[in-house]
């Protein structure tokens, strides 16, 4: 006998195609080319699961967070260099970006001195650093934004087509 699903013991895979409200057999219809035996060896773990098959659940589940899980926790090459984005509201993102961006503005002419020669000297190694970090945390921030974009997107509270549209007339 099998042992027993629980919250507990359940991927993000499997979680996720539960919350969509599908069982194995219509997520397997949903993504076509993957078997319902497939999704029940990546969903337990007996068998990795592999990135076409991340993108086809992201499409039938409208979860696009799916992506930078596996990227950030399952692609080895990921693992190394995509952070995980944290799934906040947009009042959340808009907040912490701009108060990065405030701090800085302060540090911008000392960023200015830091660089101007091309090279980072020991004494400027510490404020280098944490200028730094504060646009790694808008660089966060940024992604943050666009995986609550594609979450809108999904969910079907923005149209894709508009925000296309709109951003075209915006470049121009």
């Amino acid at each position: 006998m099998g042992k027993k699903s629980t919250k507990e013991n359940k991927s993000v895979f499997q979680l996720s195609r539960e919350e969509a409200g599908m069982t194995r057999a219509e997520a397997s219809e949903a993504m076509v080319f993957v078997s319902e035996s497939r999704i029940e060896k990546y969903e337990s773990g007996k068998s990795p699961v592999q990135p076409e098959e991340v993108l086809a659940m992201e499409k039938a589940y409208k979860k696009p967070s799916l992506c930078n899980y596996y990227c950030s926790h399952e692609c080895p090459i990921g693992q190394e260099y995509v952070p995980e984005i944290e799934i906040k509201v947009l009042e959340q993102i808009v907040l912490k970006m701009l108060a990065t961006m405030n701090t800085l503005e302060k540090a911008k002419d000392r960023f200015i001195e830091i660089s101007a020669d091309g090279e980072i000297t020991d004494d400027e190694l510490t404020d280098f650093a944490r200028i730094e970090a504060r646009i790694e945390q808008i660089s966060m921030a940024a992604d943050s934004l666009s995986l609550w974009v594609s979450n809108t997107i999904a969910s079907g509270k923005i149209d894709a087509d508009k925000l296309d549209k709109a951003r075209k007339a915006v470049q121009k």
